[in-house]
């Protein structure tokens, strides 16, 4: 007899149809799995086949074929076990037919014929809520995470014999209304901490106000680091959607808790500098999300710039520029989303000396370390910001900046009037500004022109950094409240291009 339940596999950061189809026909025993599965899918006969013993349900002795189609499309994880061995209890009676043709189903067995949870459920869940399959059965312990997908009937069942008697009718299973509930933030970081560095504070809130990107340069115990875990924190608050974006992509990767909590804050990722390409941008067979799509919507930071390998650097370049990443493989192309904030740092020299009056590096030992920082890489990042070291009487007295509310309040206004200006086209803050955008919205006086002519002369500055420094100016007029560009926003976005000066020289 032949059974068919939906599923789902996962392609990138997104779910994909899967027809899960059972035929149990008489012949010698035999358990066989098509339909390019992975080793995890092709180990699923045992855990299946113990699992519906253990639940109290008799094996068929006869020959089973599972197939997983479309059968061009590779299928990996553990969440075919479920649907498998429904499909086998369908196609031997023990479910009633017509039951479970309706229904999407995801889930991995214990052999105790408990139903385990797994990764990518809201991906699952948006697919089937694209596709209008009205109802999905996950594990009790993905639950509340699908319950984030609206209009989707959301069915849990925490062993194998409750699911059987749910779709034979034997039991209501409750459906909970509830939405899931948001990861509770963990730390309480706030730029009252930070002492001095009132020009990086500066920068640092033209950055979040415009989601630029920004390198922070100077010596060790300088304040580089804590500034920067500290941008999360006047960052506006994810949207409705960004939560349903960012919460997919690390449930696909499997770092959402399991209780069922959504991101409610950005992102924030600090990998080592000893990571390779691959746990940057992505890859594998099939690919998998890298650092920057977890960073979406969130931030990304490097530490220690100079010290990642050349090669791992120069791969940001494209991920800067389009916010996305494209990881062709012999098995297929997949697409993950990595529209992120870029905040680096980097001690000026090699040995981090804690002073350029103390240093102990030649200049031109000093300007090889920063000068493994390409150009094309540079030009990238919008705001280039020198720390100095901190005096004794910042050091030793006590903590008297800004609080992180009060300027996230500014951020939050700059962000709105972005949001009106770019209210019929597909972005939303002025770092993602195309060049037409930026001839039409950056419009500079005269006198301006001139300071940005001069600039470019003078600092090497090419075509992408000039409308770089356009893209901060106008974030600078946004805090504001200026609609126009003065001399003096561009003064102050032509200031944070420090590093540019160096290079060229």
């Amino acid at each position: 007899m032949l059974a068919r339940v939906l599923s789902a596999a996962l392609v990138g950061v997104e779910a994909a149809l899967v027809r899960v189809e059972v035929d149990v026909s008489p012949g010698l025993p035999m358990f066989t799995t098509v339909g390019l599965p992975d080793s995890a899918v092709r180990e699923s006969r045992e855990r299946v086949r113990t699992a519906i013993r253990n639940a109290g349900f008799a094996f068929p002795s006869e020959r089973i074929t599972v197939n997983l189609a479309p059968a061009d499309l590779r299928k990996e994880g553990a969440s075919f076990d479920l649907p498998i061995a429904l499909g086998i209890l369908s196609a031997t009676g023990v479910v009633v037919e017509g039951r479970i043709g309706s229904f999407a189903v995801v889930g991995e067995l214990a052999l105790n014929g408990q139903i385990q949870g797994v990764r990518g459920v809201l991906a699952v869940g948006l697919t089937c809520r694209r596709l209008r399959i009205g109802t999905l059965v996950v594990p009790l312990a993905n639950h509340r995470e699908a319950l984030a997908v609206d209009d989707l009937k959301v069915l849990a069942a925490p062993t194998l014999r409750e699911a059987v008697d749910f779709l034979n009718g034997a039991v209501q299973v409750a459906v909970t209304p509830a939405p899931p509930a948001l990861a509770a933030a963990t730390d309480d970081l706030d730029f009252t901490d930070v002492r001095g560095q009132a020009h990086a504070k500066r920068a640092l809130e033209i950055a979040a106000a415009g989601a630029h990107n920004v390198l922070l340069v100077g010596p060790p115990g300088g304040g580089k680091t804590m500034l920067a875990r500290r941008l999360a924190a006047i960052l506006p608050p994810l949207s409705r959607d960004e939560v349903i974006e960012s919460s997919t992509i690390w449930s696909v990767a499997g770092l959402l808790p399991r209780h069922g909590e959504l991101m409610s804050r950005r992102p924030f990722r600090a990998p080592h500098h000893t990571i390779s390409v691959s746990g940057l941008i992505g890859g594998g067979s099939p690919p998998h999300p890298g650092e920057v799509t977890l960073a979406h919507l969130g931030v990304l930071f490097l530490d220690e710039l100079p010290e990642f390998h050349q090669h791992v650097l120069e791969s940001l370049r494209q991920p800067i520029e389009d916010g996305r990443v494209t990881i062709a493989r012999a098995s297929g192309v997949s697409d993950f989303p990595a529209r992120f904030q870029l905040i680096a740092a980097a001690n000026p020299c090699r040995r981090g000396c804690p002073s350029l009056d103390a240093c102990l590096c030649t200049p031109a030992e000093r300007a090889r370390y920063l000068g493994r920082l390409s150009r094309p890489l540079l030009d990238r990042i919008d705001l280039h910001v020198e720390l100095p070291a901190l005096p004794p009487a910042d050091v030793q007295g006590v903590a008297s900046g800004e609080a992180s509310e009060a300027i996230r309040a500014r951020v939050d206004v700059a962000r709105q009037r972005q949001r009106d200006r770019f209210r019929a086209s597909a972005i939303r803050v002025n770092a993602a500004m195309s060049s037409r955008q930026v001839r039409r919205f950056c419009r500079v006086s005269a006198e301006a022109e001139r300071l940005l002519a001069a600039a470019m002369t003078q600092l090497g500055l090419s075509a992408r950094g000039h409308d770089r420094v356009l893209k901060v100016a106008r974030s600078i007029a946004d805090l504001v409240g200026s609609e126009g560009l003065t001399v003096e926003h561009c003064a102050e976005a032509i200031q944070y291009r420090g590093l540019d000066r160096q290079w060229r020289a």
